[in-house]
């Protein structure tokens, strides 16, 4: 059965720096789900396109488009022993779809724990990232 380990914790809290580090000592692929839209955006892709469309309008990407591009990616080689998702799920919606998910893909959330940071923080370090 695949493992996976969901981070979860509100932005800037530190969820794709400690995916890196449990990455590296697990083998699991780390799947950021921005760095995803941002891979299908520069390649072009269906879903990428259609993502860009949205964010262009200034809209968040609708989950069906989020979840189309999740299932995709965990069915690369490099998920078959397991991957820590980071910044997904983020909605109630996601979270019904993963576990869908990973029941028809023999996969199971091993452990989902929550990264807390105090409010100072995360707005000081929230306030650093431009886009």
């Amino acid at each position: 059965m695949t493992k996976f380990l969901v981070l979860l914790g509100p932005p800037g809290v530190g969820k794709g720096t400690q995916a890196k580090i449990l990455s590296e000592r697990t083998g699991f692929a780390h799947i950021s789900s921005g760095e995803l839209f941002r891979e299908h955006i520069k390649n072009q892709t269906g879903l990428g396109k259609l993502a860009q469309e949205y964010m262009n309008n200034g809209d968040l990407v609708p989950d069906d488009v989020t979840i189309a591009m999740i299932r995709e990616r965990i069915t690369r080689k490099d998920c078959e022993i397991g991957a820590i998702l980071d910044g997904f799920p983020r909605t109630p919606a996601q979270a019904e779809a993963l576990e869908t998910m990973l029941h028809e893909f023999n996969g199971r959330v091993d452990v989902a724990p929550l990264i807390a940071g105090s409010e100072n923080v995360l707005v000081e370090r929230l306030g650093g990232r431009w886009t």
